[in-house]
This record gives structure tokens, C-alpha cells and sequence, in this order.
């Protein structure tokens, strides 16, 4: 079949000069553009998102890769969410990133592309844009960073939470915070634990956009480089093929993806981006699929925060094809992968090195992964909670609720001493869902306040329609919907009501009758959010709701990869 890219390149008279001519100005010989199949490089690289920070080098690596398989690489920027930097979350800016994404690659000379992504929203980001054009892709992860090292002992994001704890009671001095800070992230690389950035590389490598081994080599190991550069070679062989998105992304794949995550104990985020991918590819999935496909699934991998190793000593210990071999009897085992081969077929010669990483199936490391899909009066469209990183005796519980309105309500009086609160009690925190803060924020692991840290207590029920850390921990519901900015009855819990969490039966109900709700309801007024121009104005009127995957409504489906007109 011809090539796309010969639409620009291969024009004679005026529109080829003008196409060719200026690309020339880069040293690029007149045979570059001479039937070579073009292969972009969507470039994450950027000093604002340290993840991503050392994916010049990695670009360079497929560059040479490309060159040698026959193509023409071309590299270019599009908007890079750093997690720790951008306020006031990066998930506001993730649609943004994939519309950017998606005219990037649409309105360009291109063949294929490969999606250089690391830090948490920019893998999700950039392959709901390509999904959204459907040329072959393919995703290339920046890997995990070492694991740090803090007085004699490995830590990694997880511990934040620990020692953010610590340094609020008094048993953590600010030299020693300070200490610790400059020892977790002590390479280049994403987080070293099974956060979200490494469930979105595990995520890829899955669903089958990735090459295997891409979810965990270590940023800082040069088998990262060479990954790079085979995915290099083997995005001008899927140009020849004509294998896109759509020919890998089916339904099976997506069911075996939900699966993976459940035995590695992925982040709840996993779902919001999933359902998000899903929704650009037309593949119809619900939050009831995720407990479904998850409540069979035991969890495998031994690493934090469900467990105590790091992404580095999964990869040692035979890295994801050694997990998706051990659950080839639950997944759909034939479908396609990015190589050309099966999902099956990529994993096994895969072989675990290290049981005390990653587990049987017979013998696991616990027999609750995955994610539990919660409903009731309080979530009448979902809720979501982590089995594997709560606390056992908390999965069912019945406590009165302390209510915080807002982050700033929260802010300002979690560590009162006047604060009526017990360990027994629910912390509920309202709009910080995808309308109400906006951009639904990592904030649903509250600290706990102050005084119930200093009885000893290190976790209680907390509730909120915003998301959590990938690092995070705890009996914490997240995404609740409808969320509270929409008029959700989680806008109507007062302090004082009682709220059941019973996660075996998948319940999360307010005491509170429905004639009381609707009572309520008559005085509830939409909170005035304060933005109504430009980007935020628009993800504010267009943002779907959490269990619809936070993406923009007009956003579903894709435009496909035709330009009708040209620019000149």
C-alpha cells in the first residue's frame, strides 16, 4: 500500500518543493524523502517532568533503530505532565496532552509513531491521541528508577507517605526528611514502585503496544536503550505489516490488561485511563468488568505498596512476560502484540527467578488483588477501593462521618485539636472529582489528622470522589459518581452520618433514608468553581464523570489519520 507519508514527500511542482525543501534545511539528503517510511517520535522529554527527563538519550536510541530497519525517524515535542510539578494536578491537562497527541501525528507527514512515555498522565495522554488517529503504534516506556537507598535500607515513593507521617509526630527530624528526599530518587526514571507510571508501562506491555520486558527495565539499565532501539526496527516492519491500534486494542486484549494489573496490584488509576482508552477505540467496557475480571485474579508480585520489593527486582525476577506466563490460564492468550506475534507466544521461554517477587498462582502472595468496584447510595455509579493495600480489618466497617467540603476546609482543620474525630470515624472529603477541584486530584489518601496519628493509628476509612497516588495506601475509596461538584448524594453526607464500607458484599452505603437525601438535596447549590474561559472552562463543561473515565465527551472514537486539504 502507498505510503502516507507520500501525500507530503512525494508530491512533484510547487506542494513538493514546499514540503520537502524546508526539511532539508535540517541536512536531510533529497533520498530521506524518497519512499521511506516515515516514523515519528512523540517526544515526552522535558526538564518540568523529571521521569522524562532522560528521554533525549532514549529518542536517540530509536532514531538508530529506525535507521537501520530502512526508515526515516522524525522527533517531535508534545505537552509532558510531570506528576510532582504541574498544578493543580496533572490529570486536568491529560485530555489536553491527547488532543495535542492526536493533531501532532494527524496533521503531520507520518507513518507510524512511536509514543515515548514515562511519567504517570503522559502514557495514557499520548496513547489515547494515537488510538484517536489509529496509525501503527507503538509505546515505549522510560522505566523505573533504581530503588533509593536510606540509612541501610531500599525505599522508593511509598515510604513519602511514612515519613510524611513520621515528620508530622515528631519521630522524623527535618534533617532526616531532608536526607531522605535526596536518597529516593537517586536515578533517572519513574517511580521505583508499582505506581502509577509503572502500571501504565505495564499497561502497554499488556494490552500489547509494547515490545515485552518494556514495563520494567530499569531507566538506568542500558537494556533500556537497546528496547528502544528494537522498537526503532520494528515500527517500520509494522508500517510494511499495516498494524494498528485497532488490530491489537480488541476486547480480549483490554480483559487481559484488567487482569496483569490485578496480579502486580496496580494503581486505581489504571481504570480511569483504561476506560479512557477503551472509549477512543469503541471498545465498550464498565467498571463492573474490572471487579469481574479482578476478583479471580490473586496478586503475584510481591512489590510496594501492596508488598515490599521495587519495579528494578520485578525485572530481575523475570519481569511481566514472567507474570502474564503465570496467568495464562485465566487470559486470552492469542491475541496480537505489537511484534507480530501472540501475547502467549511473547512469554514462554519467560521463566521467574525469584519467587520471593513473584509468586504462583498456587502459592500467591495474596489471594485479594486487583480493584474492588464498589456501589450503594453513596456511589450509585461506582466507587473504587485497592483491596491489596488496605488494612484487612477495615474492609468492613461502619463509622461516623467527619466531612471536610474541600481540600481548603480539609487543609485547615485536619490537624485541630478540636477536630470530634476517633480512629473508628470516616473521613469524607468532597469536590475533588474531575468537575469540582477540577481535575479530580491525587488527594483521596488523606493524612490522618494529627491526634489519631499520635494513638499509634496509621489507617482509617477515608472517602472522596477524587483519585489516589499509585504509591498510596490504605482503606481509601476513591472515584466516587456521580461526584459530589455534580450534585452526587457524596455532596450530601453530614458529619455525624453513619457510612457502612463492606467490601466483600461491594458496598459502600450512607445511613441516611431517601427522603432525607431528597431533603437535602432541595438546599444543594452547585459550587462556584471559578473558571469559565479558556482550557479549564472547557474540561469544567466537558469532562465525563470517573466511571465513564474522565475523558471529554466529544473526545470518543477517533478521527482516523485523513487530511483532506493541504496548507498551502
Amino acid at each position: 500500500m502507498p505510503l502516507r507519508s507520500q501525500e507530503w514527500f512525494g508530491r512533484t511542482g510547487k506542494d513538493g518543493f514546499i514540503y520537502r525543501a524546508w526539511m532539508k534545511n535540517q541536512g536531510f539528503p533529497h533520498h530521506e524523502f524518497d519512499g521511506k517510511p516515515v516514523i515519528g517520535i512523540c517526544n515526552t522529554w522535558s526538564e518540568l517532568t523529571p521521569c522524562n527527563a532522560h528521554f533525549r538519550d532514549l529518542a536517540e536510541a530509536v532514531k538508530r533503530g529506525v535507521w537501520e530497519a530502512g526508515g526515516f525517524p522524525l522527533e517531535f515535542p508534545v505537552m509532558s505532565l510531570g506528576e510532582c510539578q504541574i498544578k493543580p494536578t496533572a490529570m486536568l491537562f491529560r485530555n489536553l496532552a491527547s488532543m495535542d497527541v492526536e493533531e501532532s501525528i494527524r496533521g503531520n507527514s507520518l507513518d507510524a509513531v512511536i509514543l515515548l512515555c514515562g511519567c504517570d498522565k503522559t502514557t495514557p495522554s499520548l496513547v489515547m491521541g494515537a488510538c484517536s488517529v489509529n496509525l501503527p503504534t507503538l509505546v515505549v516506556s522510560g522505566g523505573p528508577m533504581l530503588a533509593g537507598r536510606f540509612q541501610g535500607r531500599k525505599i522508593g515513593t511509598s515510604d513519602l507517605w511514612r515519613f510524611a507521617e513520621d515528620y508530622k509526630t515528631g519521630k522524623m527530624t527535618q534533617a532526616e526528611f531532608v536526607a531522605a528526599e535526596a536518597s529516593m530518587a537517586r536515578s533517572q526514571g519513574h517511580c521505583a514502585v508499582m505506581g502509577t507510571a509503572s502500571t501504565m508501562a505495564a499497561m502497554v506491555e499488556s494490552l500489547g503496544l509494547a515490545l515485552p520486558d518494556n514495563a520494567t527495565i530499569p531507566a538506568a539499565d542500558s537494556r533500556r536503550k537497546v528496547l528502544a532501539h528494537l522498537s526503532g526496527m520494528r515500527a517500520v516492519e509494522l508500517v510494511k505489516e499495516d498494524i494498528k491500534p485497532s488490530d491489537i486494542l480488541t476486547r480480549q486484549a483490554f480483559e487481559n490488561a484488567i487482569m496483569v494489573n490485578a496480579a502486580l496490584g496496580g494503581s486505581t488509576n489504571f481504570i480511569i485511563h483504561l476506560m479512557a482508552i477503551a472509549g477512543r477505540v469503541g471498545v465498550e467496557l464498565s467498571l463492573d468488568d474490572f471487579d469481574r475480571l479482578s476478583a479471580k485474579i490473586p496478586l503475584l508480585a510481591n512489590l510496594q505498596p501492596s508488598g515490599e520489593h521495587f519495579v528494578e527486582d520485578l525485572f530481575y525476577a523475570g519481569g511481566l512476560p514472567a507474570i502474564i506466563r503465570e496467568l495464562q490460564g485465566f487470559l486470552h492468550n492469542d491475541v496480537l502484540t505489537v511484534n507480530g506475534r501472540s501475547l502467549g507466544d511473547n512469554c514462554v521461554t519467560a521463566q521467574c527467578y525469584d519467587p520471593a517477587v513473584i509468586a504462583s498462582v498456587d502459592k500467591p502472595f495474596k489471594p485479594e488483588s486487583g480493584i474492588a468496584v464498589l456501589k450503594g447510595n453513596l456511589c450509585p455509579n461506582g466507587a473504587v477501593l485497592k483491596p491489596s493495600a488496605a488494612t484487612p480489618e477495615l474492609m468492613k466497617h461502619t463509622g461516623r462521618a467527619v466531612v471536610f467540603e474541600n481540600i481548603d476546609d480539609y487543609k485547615a482543620r485536619i490537624d485541630d485539636p478540636d477536630l470530634d474525630v476517633d480512629p473508628s470515624c470516616v473521613l469524607v472529603l468532597k469536590n475533588v472529582g474531575p468537575k469540582g477541584y477540577p481535575g479530580m486530584p491525587e488527594v483521596g489518601n488523606m493524612q490522618l489528622p494529627a491526634k489519631v496519628l499520635a494513638q499509634g493509628v496509621h489507617d482509617m476509612v477515608r472517602i472522596s470522589d477524587g483519585r489516589m497516588s499509585g504509591t498510596g495506601f490504605g482503606t481509601v475509596v476513591l472515584h466516587v459518581s456521580p461526584e459530589a461538584a455534580v450534585g452526587g448524594n457524596l455532596a450530601l453526607v453530614q458529619n455525624g452520618d453513619l457510612i457502612t464500607l463492606d467490601v466483600e458484599q461491594r458496598l459502600l452505603h450512607l445511613h441516611v433514608s431517601d427522603e432525607e437525601l431528597a431533603g437535602r438535596l432541595v438546599h444543594f447549590k452547585v459550587p462556584e468553581l471559578g473558571y469559565d474561559r479558556g482550557y479549564v472552562g472547557l474540561y469544567i463543561r466537558h469532562v465525563t464523570q470517573a466511571h465513564e473515565g474522565a475523558d471529554f465527551d466529544f473526545l470518543r472514537g477517533g478521527s482516523g489519520s485523513v487530511v483532506k486539504r493541504d496548507s498551502h
